[in-house]
């Protein structure tokens, strides 16, 4: 190269240099400022956080609007810094909505952004990871902003069943923006700052004559524990953004492979003596289920999920000797573990979810059947247990299910029955499987006897004995062992182990017609 060429090429590769440096501050100092008092990270901070390494794309687009003299103001990235990136080692696909630029609206050109690592992603098999901190569509350029919207909704939804998809709300989220993130598999938010809702406070009093906060609308606490929308709530972003990549640790890159593997640092052979005494005599003492999980899969490792939301049912994910798995148990603490309309969606979704990337279930049962009531009955709990039923009927991964002691009403066919394709169905010797609980029972079976003699105490010990065992299901082969707790762990494991291999397919089908 001669020495003008060489100069030349050295002006071009300092603007470039200048161009990046530009684009890397966003909308300048004092919006960076601005972000930080409101107690938020920057996009960029976001991304330095969650991942190891960084490769940005369309780092130089600016929107293409010249109303309102949006012309006279473009800005490089136009809200969203997008590329790719590893966690662990991983590749993963990322938008990152900069509040700091046109506060983060979506523009033709900034959706045109996320689209193309969605299809990337889709592509090439790598999870998408959303950031969210935007003031929704940008006004100024009309239905294009909500075409715009509507591209990812397309592309959300593509990649359902494909690859993870994770949303991380860490701002504003409101009007069609919702749903986005509602389309994906995992919502984190942040206390404080962030909130989600379709119409805010403004119009909810405007229409609805109805005083509320931000907070108290679509805060991070509301969707962790009344509607369920958020499946995990932390107090500072470093901490949500750290338990995404602990997320990541149990998930598959995509639907075609198997989740990760690790080295076994706990003997999956561990037997667990304390487990034989567990479970209290007096059936109406309640128990905590985490205290079992926490004993028998490997040490440290259950991550639940939606810890705050229907605490009858407990979800989440865990390894045993090194493998992952999904589980799925009725609390006691809680309801007594009875299946209701928010427990029977929220353990639909997770089974479903595990299905479609390859995660074995395990399903601890104690339940005494679904709620009653006027409330769970003009809620729809019909159609919505309805749910759960459906998703552990299709579901092919392994499914292990354990049954520590009531196993009443339907309840025990929708808990990852035998009846539903379960695999290995065990349970301990605490186990009471039927119809309903023995008092219940008894007054239908032995009416005419308990009102001539009022021996009712006598009746429900003949009940007792005939049923509040797992002998009589494992006499018909609807209970494959009957084990001892302290062997839990291990007999898991085996079955693990065994199933690693299955091949179960679906009738075919255009796609199926869940109950909604």
């Amino acid at each position: 190269m001669v020495k003008g060429e060489r100069i030349l090429m050295n002006e071009k590769i300092k603007k470039l240099e200048e161009l990046r440096s530009i684009a890397k501050q966003g909308g300048g100092k004092e919006k960076i400022e601005e972000q930080h008092k409101k107690g938020k990270l920057t996009a960029r901070e976001r991304l330095e956080i969650l991942l190891d390494d960084f490769d940005e794309i369309d780092m130089f687009i600016t929107h293409q609007t010249y109303d309102f003299d949006m012309y006279k103001k473009k800005i490089l990235t136009d809200g969203v810094i997008t590329g790719f990136g590893t966690i662990d080692g991983r590749k993963v696909a990322v938008f990152s909505q900069d509040f700091t630029v046109f506060g983060g609206t979506v523009s033709k050109t900034n959706a045109q952004k996320i689209v193309k690592i969605m299809q990337t992603a889709l592509r090439i098999g790598i999870p998408i990871i959303g950031l969210n901190d935007s003031g929704g569509a940008r006004i100024q350029e009309g239905v294009s902003a909500l075409g715009g919207y509507g591209d990812i909704f397309l592309h959300n939804v593509l990649a359902s069943g494909v690859v993870p998809q994770i949303s991380a709300i860490l701002g504003p989220c409101a009007g069609g923006a919702v749903y986005s993130p509602a389309l994906t598999d995992f919502i984190f938010m942040k206390r404080i700052t962030s909130y989600m809702f379709i119409t805010g406070p403004d119009v909810v009093k405007a229409v609805m004559h109805q005083d509320v906060s931000f907070e108290e609308l679509g805060g991070a606490d509301v969707h962790g524990e009344i509607s369920g929308i958020a499946h995990f709530v932390y107090d500072s972003e470093e901490e949500l953004l750290l338990s995404i990549r602990t997320l990541l640790s149990y998930l598959p890159s995509n639907n075609m492979e198997n989740p990760p593997s690790y080295e076994i640092t706990d003997d999956p052979y561990r037997e667990i003596p304390e487990l034989d005494d567990i479970i209290p005599d007096d059936p109406k003492e309640p128990y905590d289920v985490k205290d079992i999980i926490r004993k028998i899969v490997d040490e440290g490792s259950f991550f639940e999920i939606q810890e705050n939301f229907a605490k009858n049912i407990v979800i989440g994910f865990a390894r045993i000797g090194g493998k992952v798995v999904g589980i799925v148990a009725n609390q006691p603490l809680h309801l007594s573990g009875a299946l209701d309309i928010k427990a029977s969606v929220k353990a639909a979704r997770f089974v479903r979810f595990c299905d479609s990337f390859n995660i074995p279930i395990i399903t601890f049962v104690d339940v005494p059947g679904f709620m009653p009531g006027i409330d769970q009955e003009h809620g729809g709990i019909i159609k919505e247990g309805a749910k759960l039923i459906f998703a552990y009927a299709e579901a092919v991964v392994p499914k292990i299910t354990i049954i520590l002691k009531k196993a009443y009403g339907g309840a025990y066919d929708v808990m990852g029955s035998k009846h539903l394709r379960a695999d290995i169905n065990l349970a301990w010797p605490s186990a009471e499987i039927a119809v309903m609980g023995p008092e219940g029972a008894v007054k239908i079976l032995y009416k005419k006897e308990i009102e001539k003699l009022e021996n009712l105490e006598e009746f429900i010990k003949i009940y007792k004995e005939r049923f509040a065992n797992p002998y009589y299901s494992a006499n018909l082969g609807y209970i494959d062992d009957v084990i001892r707790p302290s062997q839990t762990r291990k007999i898991i494991y085996r079955y693990l182990t065994l199933l690693e291999n299955k091949r179960q397919t679906l009738p075919y089908k255009k796609h199926s017609n869940e109950p909604l």
